[in-house]
């Protein structure tokens, strides 16, 4: 999901759509200065300044009988920064936000992502682009791999479409379906395991999990991929070569950790095509 904030509604719909951050945490931040060479006067001068911030946080949605738990991780792009403050002394942390306040007046728009303001900034517009996934039942265990996509179309593939082409890719799997946990997440499809051909006899939690969902927050479908440990059994190669796959037969958004990046930045190099 990507969208433009410039407007003060367009501001409201921002804070009405994240709930003002509450609780959520500034995982990344950049400041760029744009400079170019002025002729005149021999040197390069300032030509703006761009603030980008990701913020990762949860949110409790009300669903058809209950609430459920999303997790959304958002890259916040402040562009035509006038003015800029980032604060933190004697143990402090400004990544940590309680609510964000915001407010457009005289053509700008104005950020306060803390209640002191330790981190506050003046801009003439932004963009948030933002992926989600269902939240997760029970906190991820301490180093695990993940990897998200989110389709903004199109139809979510069964577990035979990922079988077919990984044995096409050379990396056949066995599929060991998870019986979700109740109660699920609406969005939630099918979950479970791909286990390499070659670690016969792993453990019921080994190889890569993953999990599909169908609409949240207005994109077509989402898959994520997680592995408990890399370096097991071709696990890593596994993990690697599956986002490959679903990045280059989809038209989306990749989630790795808390980069946010479209399909090409995802694949680098790669003739990005449809199909492996």
């Amino acid at each position: 999901m990507i969208r433009r904030i410039k407007t003060a509604e367009d501001l409201a719909w921002l804070l009405a759509h994240t709930h003002a951050f509450q609780g959520g945490q500034v995982t990344d931040l950049h400041v760029r200065k744009h400079r170019l060479f002025d002729e005149a006067s021999g040197r390069e001068i300032t030509a703006g300044t761009t603030i980008i911030a990701v913020i990762r946080y949860e949110l409790a949605v009300r669903g058809f009988d209950r609430f459920y738990a999303v997790t959304r991780v958002a890259k916040l792009t402040m562009t035509g920064v006038t003015d800029f403050s980032i604060f933190e002394q004697e143990g402090a942390d400004f990544s940590e936000i309680g609510v964000t306040h915001a407010e457009a007046s005289d053509g700008q728009l104005r950020f306060w992502f803390d209640p002191r303001g330790e981190l506050y900034v003046i801009c003439d517009e932004a963009q948030i682009e933002e992926v989600s996934r269902p939240g997760a039942s029970r906190p991820l265990r301490t180093g695990m791999t993940e990897w998200t996509f989110q389709a903004q179309t199109g139809a979510l593939p069964e577990v035979a479409w990922f079988l077919d082409h990984l044995d096409r890719a050379g990396l056949p799997c066995a599929w060991r379906a998870v019986k979700p946990q109740a109660p699920s997440h609406p969005a939630l499809r099918w979950e479970g395991y791909l286990v390499p051909a070659s670690a016969h006899g792993a453990r019921r939690t080994g190889g890569v999990f993953v999990q599909a969902y169908g609409p949240l927050d207005g994109c077509g479908f989402g898959i994520t991929i997680r592995a408990s440990d890399p370096h097991q059994d071709g696990v890593g190669r596994l993990l690697v070569a599956l986002a490959d796959i679903i990045a280059r037969s989809f038209e989306g958004t990749c989630l790795c950790g808390n980069h946010i990046m479209e399909r090409n930045e995802w694949l680098g190099e790669q003739k990005v095509g449809r199909g492996v």
